[in-house]
């Protein structure tokens, strides 16, 4: 008797237990899809080539008259001799401490060339992630999904398995006027 009534009690907590994770629903979604998809990352993506581009041309300009002094200095450093020592070596020192400052220069314009580029893709990137993560959120909400999970890195831990049945990236693609194409590959693990 104590036997049965062990099982019904197991039974009882099996399906009481079903029942609970039957009520929670689980997508996923590819942001990587969703963001290539989207008109403001090419965008994005042209405005950041463009600066780069730009602050590149800068610091050649800096690299190449460094060079040229540099010639110039070795060059001067061939002419030295007994007879103008003195006047040589006093120029190659000031060129020395002039190459100096231009190669502090193109580290100081290398620096705040990536900080610039780093601060404009944020600039951008911020609020087009916000974007984003607004239309993953409305879209859950409409589909009655408690988590969804990103599929878009190979590595996310947080996913052990998905068959793709709430895959809900086409939607929010549509939410945000984007290119709905068919959902990327379904990631197992």
């Amino acid at each position: 008797m104590k036997l049965i009534k062990s099982l019904f009690i197991a039974m009882g907590l099996i399906l009481t237990a079903n029942a609970v994770s039957a009520q929670q629903k689980i997508g996923s979604v590819n942001t990587d899809d969703i963001l290539g998809s989207l008109s403001e990352v090419k965008t994005m993506t042209t405005t950041i080539d463009n600066l780069t581009k730009a602050k590149q041309a800068d610091i050649e300009k800096l690299i190449s008259e460094y060079q040229t002094k540099l010639k110039a200095a070795q060059d001067k450093e061939k002419t030295l001799s007994e007879a103008n020592r003195e006047t040589v070596s006093k120029e190659l020192v000031a060129a020395q401490t002039e190459l100096q400052g231009l190669g502090k220069k193109i580290e100081d314009a290398r620096a705040a060339a990536n900080k610039e580029i780093a601060d404009k893709q944020n600039e951008l990137f911020v609020p087009l992630q916000q974007k984003v993560k607004a239309a993953i959120s409305a879209v859950a909400k409409e589909r009655s999904l408690n988590f969804v999970f990103d599929v878009s890195s190979p590595d996310n831990n947080n996913l052990i398995y998905t068959d793709g049945t709430e895959d809900i990236t086409t939607f929010v693609k549509t939410k945000l006027g984007a290119s709905a194409s068919a959902p990327a590959a379904k990631t197992k693990k």
